[in-house]
């Protein structure tokens, strides 16, 4: 963990695993405060514990000792908030590691997918500089050598070679700036923040990402629906959470609907949210008393869905970015193979 920066989901997963788990046991917060203290290496960790402890012991309320750190989303300071108050902690505790777990692989999934073609492609641009600076010319000399020299096609890649050496500095700032724009696009609040714009307008990405935020939103209704919320509240805390300027919208006509004298599923129904299907078993899990559970399900199906089309993307891209590399790869060797052998015959 690190202090004075927000937690990782991966991280708050984890810190709400262990709480519920020590209440769960029927240990009190304070008690269980100084146990994960006593089993923390990691300084920073000790330090956001022992902070909760301090204010734990001077007998402020648990959410409150966890606001002061200031490491904790609103959403996770809200909840424990109801948790404490309506005597069900242990459970929210569970339902908030599970939730940000569901996060953390969601956010790994898209890394990945993006990571991958980013790599390889790395690669590929980098194979191919190194055929056209270094090897052409080797078999330049070749030809040199043999009193020949090279066809049109091999001759105006080693000239493209050249050219990537003569600008060379200048190249190699581009790419720097191109690393750098990677890295604020990844790295910081704003640069994510465009990145996600982007990428949920971006045509080819555009389902995916509302495929993201629908999952988010079940997610999300499934914690809040179980911790005691009623819908109109849970729509509220939620909104926050999709990072999705559409589903936004359709949860503000959703509210709207419900203002209106709209019952919860359908509201759910005419916004748009879910598809027919999800929309349905709403329906069915409202008339059951049961809507948290249908919302989890639906979580758990997003959450599958979004890691098989992930999983499709890279079994695809795999394959097509190799071939791809082998096709340049081999057309700029057959371009200077072919001719030498034909010198060659031709001596022999």
């Amino acid at each position: 963990m690190r202090s004075k920066k927000m937690l990782t989901n991966n991280e708050i997963s984890f810190f709400c695993g262990q709480v519920a788990l020590i209440l769960k046991a029927g240990i009190t917060p304070l008690e269980g405060m100084r146990i994960l203290l006593s089993d923390t290496e990691d300084a920073t960790g000790k330090e956001i514990i022992s902070e909760i402890l301090n204010t734990c012991q001077k007998g402020d309320p648990f959410y409150s000792s966890l606001k002061r750190t200031g490491v904790f989303p609103e959403y996770v300071i809200y909840m424990i908030t109801i948790g404490e108050e309506s005597g069900s902690l242990d459970n929210v505790m569970e339902s908030l590691s599970n939730y940000y777990e569901r996060e953390e692989n969601i956010s790994q999934s898209i890394k990945s997918a993006v990571s991958y073609p980013i790599v390889m492609i790395s690669m590929m641009m980098l194979v191919i500089i190194v055929l056209l600076t270094k090897v052409l010319p080797i078999f330049n000399q070749v030809f040199i050598q043999l009193g020949s020299e090279m066809n049109g096609v091999s001759r105006s890649l080693m000239k493209i070679g050249t050219s990537i050496q003569n600008y060379s500095i200048g190249i190699t700032l581009f790419l720097v700036v191109i690393v750098g724009l990677f890295v604020f696009a990844t790295k910081t609040k704003n640069g994510k923040k465009m990145t996600n714009h982007f990428l949920t307008n971006f045509v080819f990405t555009r389902g995916f990402y509302d495929d993201v935020a629908a999952g988010r939103f079940a997610s999300g209704m499934a914690l809040t629906l179980f911790s005691g919320l009623d819908t109109y509240q849970s729509l509220d805390m939620v909104a926050n959470l999709v990072d999705n300027k559409k589903m936004e919208a359709k949860i503000m006509v959703c509210k709207a609907l419900i203002e209106n004298g709209c019952n919860f599923a359908e509201a759910i129904s005419s916004s748009k949210i879910f598809s027919n299907l999800y929309a349905r078993m709403i329906s069915v899990g409202f008339r059951a008393g049961a809507v948290d559970i249908a919302m989890k399900k639906i979580a758990t199906n997003y959450e599958k869905e979004t890691d098989n089309k992930i999983n499709s993307i890279i079994s695809i891209l795999e394959p097509t970015l190799v071939i791809v590399l082998s096709i340049i790869v081999g057309l700029i060797l057959l371009s200077v193979i072919l001719p030498l052998m034909g010198i060659m015959s031709s001596i022999g």
